[in-house]
């Protein structure tokens, strides 16, 4: 099994976050399974709902470069999983979004779900995720960390004691949270989700916290091994209709220079 995972970083900026993402992942895939991390330039570096667009836009470029490089699952490794459902519409092979897989899962470990997310900037989006996906009255808090992705790189490249003060600031935006009633903590990231990837078991009180890097993965997984047992796939008659070969050409030329 061969899974593209789409990171809205790139190596300039946080190259040693790619390069751990890429060997995590492969070391908790399943056997057989290899994960290949690509990243974007530029990357998603002025938060808000342009760049978000602009990514997810890019994204759907990718996805349909991975099916026909003969990839079989297509990863929106981008917790907010902008043009989520244009790719899953797009593509034949499973699409699987960071966000989705992870409030899925989440929601089967608690009854209300805290999101501590990278930035500010993202507590409306991931609302209105949420709603997407409907769980928007399960998620009861969000709240920000005031980050930017190259603040984890001295954390990923093997400073252990960058790392543990960004647990800690994690920890002290999901307390609060915890204290207030929720159950079950997301990081709405990847990037503070593969800080809690190196600590099995973690928990902020008692409540438990999501690996959002490994719910993806594994979703993906089950996916393409779902689809290969059954041919299971999206209802391709009302919510995610295919686009005809004249689509996906206008589509491709955008990206074409003139």
């Amino acid at each position: 099994m061969h899974i593209f995972w789409q990171s809205f970083v790139d190596a300039k900026t946080a190259g040693a976050y790619l390069d751990r993402l890429q060997s995590y992942l492969n070391e908790i895939a399943a056997p057989g399974t290899q994960v290949r991390v690509f990243g974007m330039t530029p990357p998603d570096r002025d938060f808000g709902r342009l760049s978000e667009l602009r990514c997810g836009v890019q994204a759907v470029q990718a996805g349909l470069g991975a099916e026909k490089d003969g990839y079989d699952a297509f990863v929106m490794g981008h917790f907010q999983d902008p043009c989520l459902y244009d790719l899953r519409a797009t593509l034949s092979i499973p699409v699987v979004g960071a966000g989705e897989a992870t409030l899925l899962a989440a929601s089967q470990l608690g009854r209300r779900i805290g999101l501590v997310t990278i930035d500010p900037a993202f507590e409306v989006i991931h609302r209105e995720q949420a709603d997407l996906y409907g769980l928007g009255t399960r998620v009861s808090h969000v709240a920000g960390m005031g980050l930017r992705p190259e603040d984890f790189n001295a954390a990923f490249a093997g400073d252990e004691d960058r790392r543990a003060a960004l647990l800690d600031d994690f920890a002290d935006h999901a307390l609060p949270m915890v204290q207030a009633g929720a159950d079950v903590i997301v990081p709405a990231g990847i990037l503070p989700g593969l800080l809690i990837g190196g600590a099995p078991g973690y928990k902020v009180g008692a409540a438990p916290v999501v690996n959002c890097a490994a719910a993806a993965l594994k979703s993906a997984e089950m996916w393409v091994q779902l689809r290969a047992l059954s041919g299971l796939e999206p209802n391709r008659a009302t919510s995610f209709v295919q686009p005809g070969a004249q689509a996906k050409e206008d589509f491709l030329a955008l990206f074409r220079k003139p």
